[in-house]
């Protein structure tokens, strides 16, 4: 049988002491970075694989960390939570994927009532909130990545603001002036970044809340959701030329209902989702949808968690995240 590379082998093909192999494969301070090429190198060559199992006993880590989201019918989470796996491995870590489907669940894995047996949690949420005056008890470092900030966690945003100012935006400079909206709940008094973005652009245009439609679904994750919020819209014979998604999942159900009802896109109506998903790519004819660059949104979120999980215990961070347009057919472009 082969015998297995060591971390000494690493070091005997380096150059270097084992604590320095070690000292880079944790990505500590401190090692020049002709001496990490030349020890990335020596792992590359000798063929070394990290030992998560033994790197636990020793460190008390398990080496997993808890990724929470909503659901996987929705293509964002599974594409986001794939996204996330993929770059925890780069760090040696596996995932424990927990199904939250409900605030509560949430707030049950953030605060470690549920799947203990984890370094961290990385958690996508759907409603996490806490009380003003709360101060949740966090035995495990704990990422937020997306949702609204909760100014308790460690969070990732997405550009939701500038993604949904974009999109408005390419339909009015496609002429588009009679907008509607499907949404995934009440807008109220206060809109969310995603609906100022809107806004913002619609204002440019000399245009205002009160000149829109809006409609919502019944639930944001599904696609029938979408399906029937705009048949709902469409047997009120309202007339709108553009139709602005909250995000994928909604707007390829609004598609359908669109096609059934013998309307044309992008001839009759224009229609852009957000989120940028796969699923958008092959609906007919494909979505127009803004990327929140989910790649950088894990790779930022993970990092944040790596960093929790080394030592650092400063007060909550917030990272921003960009977003940008991917035209395509459903808007003519």
């Amino acid at each position: 049988m082969t015998k297995r590379p060591t971390l000494q082998d690493v070091a005997t093909v380096a150059g270097v002491s084992a604590k320095t192999v070690s000292n880079v494969l944790l990505d500590r301070a401190g090692v020049s970075d002709a001496t990490r090429s030349r020890v990335r190198a020596a792992i590359d060559a000798v063929g070394y694989v990290v030992n998560t199992a033994g790197r636990g006993l020793a460190s008390g880590r398990t080496g997993r960390v808890a990724l929470a989201v909503p659901n996987l019918h929705q293509p964002y989470f599974a594409e986001m939570a794939e996204r996330v796996m993929s770059e925890l491995a780069k760090y040696g870590l596996s995932a424990t994927l927990v199904i939250t489907r409900s605030g509560l669940d949430e707030r049950r894995v953030v605060t470690g009532e549920t799947a203990r047996e984890v370094d961290g949690v990385v958690v996508l949420p759907h409603i996490l909130n806490w009380d003003d005056d709360e101060q949740p008890l966090l035995p495990r470092p704990v990422v937020q990545l997306g949702g609204a900030w909760t100014g308790r966690l460690d969070w990732v945003a997405m550009g939701e603001r500038t993604g949904m100012r974009a999109a408005t935006e390419h339909l009015l400079g496609l002429g588009r002036r009679r907008f509607a909206i499907l949404w995934n709940e009440d807008i109220g008094d206060a809109p969310t970044d995603r609906f100022a973005g809107i806004l913002d652009a619609l204002d440019g245009a000399g245009l205002s809340r009160d000149d829109v439609a809006v409609v919502t679904g019944s639930d944001w994750d599904r696609r029938e959701s979408g399906y029937e919020a705009m048949a709902g819209l469409l047997r009120r014979r309202t007339e709108f030329d553009a139709l602005v998604c909250v995000n994928d999942a909604l707007a390829v159900g609004a598609l359908r209902a669109l096609n059934d009802a013998g309307l044309r896109v992008p001839e009759d109506v224009a229609v852009t989702g957000f989120d940028d998903t796969e699923e958008g790519t092959f609906t007919h004819p494909p979505l127009t949808s803004v990327s929140p660059e989910a790649e950088v949104m894990a790779s930022v979120a993970v990092r944040m968690l790596i960093e929790r999980l080394e030592g650092y215990s400063g007060p909550p961070r917030q990272v921003h995240t960009s977003a940008h347009l991917v035209p395509r057919a459903s808007t003519g472009s």
